[in-house]
């Protein structure tokens, strides 16, 4: 048998190897990577998403696939906008930061389907298919896929670079949307810009989309609280038609009208801004709008007006106060983020006078909020009953953008 002080030390030595190991992988314990200006990161923003601690799951992935990876020592390039870099070579692995085209990264190792490679000193995972490795320009104003100006809902034009995003197959969740034919739509601002991508979602807009249904939860539990799907369902229609308010004007119109507005105050602001849609309809269903939101804004506004007809005021639908649901990933590790958004726009919506409703919030089990990573709200703007002219929707905008500043420390 072995001594006992020849084992002690052979287990000191084997955890000192495997701390050392950990340490220095894709799974280990990494500073938060510091995005360059030029993309969507800005670390130093207060309020932004942090960086969260690497589960076991990831470190797991990240071990297991690291064996698989052929030695490489190349020069690669980044041949889309906003691609992400993971801690691990899976879609379910932690976003470490997103990069722009043309960004050159050191590779080490060639997977399948992801490369490893070194940003910053680190190493991280990036998918195959979007890298290069002949040098390629960053994003130009390009006639095919994005122009300069936009038209507002007032009429008058901003400028701005415009680039669609489209639903990406291999973004986590993805292949849970139903209706994703159609794209969304990133502005750039062109002065005093602040590196902010903020997702404005037009509530409704989408021909179809009440005939089609989605899983509520990702995992397919059944839904904690009633709305306009039921408690204990497991799936909800893909988008609602919305409700129509007492001048018989429908939701969706009012929905886009406030969204235009509110994307014009933003790009004046330095934001970036991604619109979900700027159209009477988008095939986008609640899924892929979020999934877009995910992965090409920092946070996600989803416009409403509720279906109530005593005008009571704004609100935000808060993360249900339910064991189960708050423990359901992606909730868990960002539904404080969810409700600190909301509280934030309340916030500025008072500033601007506009009328609250209670406390300003309601717990709902929405699928916005089930597939949510990033920073995610659905704001109630008032009711059916409601005052929806364009000087109130401009007030509306104005302390949209005043919460907006709040979140992000502006």
């Amino acid at each position: 048998m072995m001594g006992k002080a020849k084992k002690a030390v052979l287990l000191i030595a084997a955890a000192v190897w495997a701390a050392g190991i950990l340490s220095g992988c894709a799974g280990g314990d990494y500073q938060p990577i510091e995005i360059p200006t030029e993309t969507a990161g800005g670390e130093d923003i207060p309020n932004r998403v942090p960086q969260a601690e690497t589960s076991q799951k990831e470190t797991a992935v990240s071990m297991e696939t690291a064996p698989a990876y052929e030695e490489a020592d190349d020069t690669v390039y980044i041949t889309g906008n906003r691609v992400n870099i993971r801690s691990a070579g899976s879609t379910s692995s932690q976003i470490l930061g997103r990069l722009d085209r043309g960004t050159a990264l050191k590779r080490t190792g060639i997977g399948d389907g992801w490369s490893r490679v070194v940003y910053q000193d680190q190493e991280c995972y990036v998918s195959n298919q979007y890298i290069g490795t002949e040098a390629v320009e960053p994003e130009q104003t390009a006639a095919a896929e994005t122009e300069s100006g936009s038209q507002t809902g007032d009429g008058t034009l901003a400028s701005a670079q415009r680039q669609e995003i489209r639903l990406n197959p291999d973004w986590q969740y993805a292949e849970m949307s139903k209706i994703n034919s159609g794209a969304a739509v990133l502005y750039k601002a062109e002065n005093n810009r602040k590196d902010i991508v903020v997702c404005v979602n037009a509530g409704h807009g989408t021909q179809g989309g009440s005939s089609v249904k989605t899983l509520c939860h990702p995992d397919g539990t059944p839904k904690v609280t009633s709305g306009t799907t039921q408690a204990g369902a497991t799936t909800a229609v893909a988008v609602s038609s919305g409700m129509t308010f007492a001048d018989g004007t429908a939701e969706h119109q009012v929905t886009l009208s406030m969204a235009l507005k509110l994307k014009e105050k933003l790009l004046a602001a330095g934001y970036d801004v991604l619109m979900i849609r700027e159209t009477e309809d988008v095939q986008l269903d609640n899924v892929a709008r979020t999934v877009i939101a995910n992965n090409a804004a920092d946070c996600h506004i989803a416009l409403h007006w509720d279906s109530t007809s005593n005008d009571k005021g704004a609100f935000y639908m808060s993360v249900p106060s339910n064991e189960t649901y708050r423990n359901m990933e992606p909730v868990k590790s960002h539904w404080q983020q969810h409700n600190a958004l909301g509280e934030s726009l309340i916030s500025g919506l008072k500033s601007a006078g506009v009328k609250i409703f209670s406390g300003g919030s309601m717990e709902m089990d929405l699928t916005q909020t089930s597939y949510s990573t990033v920073p995610s709200i659905d704001i109630e703007l008032g009711d059916k009953a409601s005052d929806h002219s364009a000087a109130t929707l401009d007030t509306l905008a104005s302390g949209l953008l005043a919460g907006i500043d709040q979140y992000f420390g502006q």
